[in-house]
């Protein structure tokens, strides 16, 4: 019993530690999606180019992604987050100093390179140190506090900037960040199946991401990856937009009250096992799918409940989906996990940074009708792709 007490700590230990690395990876990445209408007014720039705040970030992000898992085999998977996870609050705390919209995009886009160490990774150390049982529960967690970071760091950035302006609420922010940070280092343990390697091997990597590549089932996770986060960003990017004009004329603090919603999100991947094991997890997949396609859909409505009613469903389903689909790309890779780790998570970052550039353009050339029809094509490609899924992986469903 004092071996599975103790067994049971640590898990508990590496559960909430990733949890605090999950918040502080998405409070950092998008406490500036509520700032786009003001960049938008104090750069004078359009909403596309006020979308680069984010989607410099996403984009550098996806880019470094790829490169973590050889890096954190070299030096240490716990070394690799933790040092990624104090870069990036370095750099926040420097946007706000930015008088230059340039200088703004390009600290963004470090802080992307930075935050690269952090969801590859973790997926990876998840998959390696979780019993298969506790997988789903902890990848749950996980993007739970995925979830509290990205709904906290909007929530209180808008609420901020109503009282103090824009730049006192990001120092703000990334000083809650430095705690989480710190929080993070003290809990989480040493990893005790993933050997550092004494150095780096170009053919090696290029081999582990080629198998990856060539296994149909997990190309279809990597487009899910893109879909999901696609149509999630880009409709969050730009209802700001359509809530702060008339004739809604929201305010800031409450146009950021509306990411409490994302608490929608948080139980939703913590449930994310249990729909996994009613409905396997091609139909929690294809669930998720629905969700957000339907949420997306309803706001088109004028009233802003129904608009609201939308976003709900939208974030439900994205974290559901999300969950389920991060936790099979570990399941389908026998080896090298965390190279499939980093193609998903490059394909869901391209998303971002891909659909939420363009949706702006489509956005200021159609309006929100054109914005919908844009993002509810992306979504029927990835219904589809979930049903060829289900068809062709030989996987038992859980």
């Amino acid at each position: 019993m004092t071996g599975q007490a103790e067994e049971g700590a640590r898990f508990g230990r590496i559960s909430l530690a990733f949890f605090l690395a999950g918040f502080a990876t998405f409070s950092l990445l998008y406490c500036v999606q509520p700032l786009l209408p003001l960049f938008s007014a104090s750069f004078g720039i359009t909403p596309s180019n006020a979308s680069l705040a984010l989607s410099a970030t996403t984009f550098a992000l996806a880019v470094s992604i790829v490169g973590a898992a050889p890096v954190a085999e070299r030096f240490g998977r716990r070394r690799v987050i933790g040092a990624s996870l104090v870069l990036a609050v370095l750099c926040m705390l420097a946007v706000p100093l930015c008088h230059a919209w340039p200088l703004l995009v390009g600290l963004r886009g470090l802080e992307g390179v930075a935050l690269g160490g952090v969801p590859a990774v973790a997926m990876a150390y998840l998959a390696d140190e979780m019993p298969p049982k506790r997988l789903v529960g902890a990848m749950g967690l996980y993007i739970a506090g995925n979830a509290f970071g990205g709904m906290m760091g909007r929530v209180l950035t808008g609420v901020l900037t109503d009282e103090f302006g824009w730049r006192a609420a990001l120092t703000g922010l990334a000083s809650l960040d430095v705690l989480a940070t710190l929080g993070f280092w003290l809990l989480l343990p040493v990893p005790r199946r993933a050997a550092t390697r004494a150095r780096f091997s170009l053919a090696g990597n290029l081999r582990a991401w080629g198998r990856h590549l060539r296994n149909r089932a997990l190309r279809l996770l990597f487009f899910e990856g893109f879909a999901i986060m696609g149509v999630f960003v880009t409709v969050y990017n730009y209802i700001g937009y359509r809530l702060g004009a008339a004739p809604y004329d929201l305010s800031q603090g409450v146009l950021g009250a509306i990411f409490l919603v994302y608490a929608f999100g948080m139980m939703a991947s913590t449930l994310a096992g249990f729909s996994v094991k009613r409905l396997g997890r091609t139909g929690g997949l294809v669930v998720g799918l629905g969700a957000q396609f339907c949420g997306v859909a309803l706001t088109l409505s004028a009233p802003l409940g129904l608009i609201i009613l939308g976003i709900v469903a939208l974030t439900v389903g994205f974290f559901l989906a999300h969950t389920v689909a991060s936790g099979w790309v570990g399941v389908l890779a026998a080896t090298d996990k965390g190279h499939a780790s980093s193609l998903y998570l490059l394909a869901y970052y391209i998303g971002s940074s891909v659909a939420g550039s363009v949706g702006g353009w489509v956005y200021h050339l159609g309006g929100w009708g054109a914005l919908v029809a844009f993002v509810l094509s992306i979504s029927a490609l990835g219904l589809g792709a979930a049903f060829r899924l289900g068809r062709i992986t030989t996987l038992p469903e859980i």
